[in-house]
């Protein structure tokens, strides 16, 4: 399982991203350009010393990416607030790229048309969109919990206290 941003405008919410892949052990894939320069030092903020933890791949552009990820026969699962199928309702696969657009335009139509799978969200009416961070955590933990890739509960969780 691998996340994949497509050139993303605001650092906060990438660190916040790349965080999250370090906790959960999933890949990173950053379709440049992004809307702020892609250093370290834009990233400490919101991912602080977790970004030492993630497996980030930096990609020059939308084609450089979609020409690797088509030589790896990965499939490409769009989150959009244009999809129609929800996505509790997809069955995952090990080797899905989770694909979250920009902040503030989401992809463009040959992006959207390049995904092998459109998924959306739901939302209550008249509303706009989620945080893509929070979508992006939403996605990823039911993806990781139907290929049962999450991280082991043991190693994180104490013992529940017996009565």
């Amino acid at each position: 399982m691998k996340i994949a941003l497509y050139e993303p405008d605001i650092p906060q919410n990438t660190g916040t991203i790349l965080r999250l892949a370090a906790c959960l052990g999933v890949g990173a894939h950053l379709i440049e350009p992004a809307g702020f320069p892609v250093t370290d030092r834009a990233f400490r903020r919101a991912g602080m010393d977790y970004l030492d933890h993630v497996d980030l791949t930096r990609h020059a552009s939308w084609p450089a990416f979609e020409a690797w990820r088509r030589q790896c026969r990965l499939r490409l699962v769009l989150f959009s607030t244009r999809a129609a199928d929800c996505y509790l309702d997809h069955a995952y696969g090990a080797d899905d790229i989770l694909l979250f657009g920009r902040e503030s335009a989401g992809v463009p139509e040959a992006v959207h048309q390049a995904a092998d799978i459109r998924l959306t969200i739901p939302i209550r009416p008249g509303l706009r969109s989620l945080n893509v961070a929070m979508a992006c955590a939403m996605a990823l933990g039911e993806a990781l919990r139907q290929t049962d890739r999450m991280p082991s509960a043991a190693a994180t969780c104490p013992p529940l206290p017996t009565e």
